[in-house]
């Protein structure tokens, strides 16, 4: 998605009076314990930086696929840190160990599912197995919280289909009106 893109949205000129508080959270028992490095977080800081275009504040962590710690940690990240927006990488297939979309329902005030809709069915005509993620997104307070596959090409696809959604979204949950002039 083209950057420039988003400087003529109403709702991202609604996002200019502070900078955006994001959490990134991954989600992997191999990554949390050093097996392999986390390729997916920074991937999505990256790309967030780059096509939003907003002052951003990212707050990281990496935490093994734990339902009860990923869960306190949306909470914290949410209630005390003040987080406009968290999104998550990694836990959202079926094996025993994803428990990611399990984690965030148990935060979450409203869940969004049209987010996770919109994922898996933007991805089905390159990836016929992408209707196996359990993906979902919600609030929490004034926190969009979003979940995204564990593949840093996952991630960069699903971010450019969903990137219109949650500047409206950040902009509606900072109580502004996203289609003002």
């Amino acid at each position: 998605m083209n950057p420039e893109t988003f400087e003529h949205w109403p709702a991202w000129h609604a996002l200019q009076s502070r900078p955006l508080r994001i959490g990134r959270l991954t989600a992997s028992d191999r990554a949390s314990s050093g097996q392999y490095e986390d390729r997916s977080g920074p991937e999505i800081e990256r790309i967030l930086r780059e096509t939003l275009r907003l002052p951003c504040e990212f707050i990281t962590a990496v935490l093994p696929d734990e339902i009860h710690r990923i869960s306190a940690l949306l909470r914290q990240w949410a209630d005390e840190v003040g987080c406009d927006l968290i999104v998550t990488t990694g836990g959202t297939g079926i094996t025993p160990r994803d428990v990611t979309p399990e984690a965030t329902r148990a935060v979450l005030d409203r869940e969004l599912p049209g987010f996770g809709e919109a994922m898996r069915l933007c991805s089905f005509a390159r990836v016929p197995t992408s209707i196996l993620s359990r993906a979902t997104a919600g609030t929490r307070a004034r926190c969009l919280i979003l979940n995204l596959p564990g593949k840093p090409s996952a991630v960069r696809e699903c971010l450019e289909i969903l990137l219109p959604a949650i500047l409206e979204a950040l902009a509606h949950l900072r109580g502004l009106d996203p289609h003002a002039s």
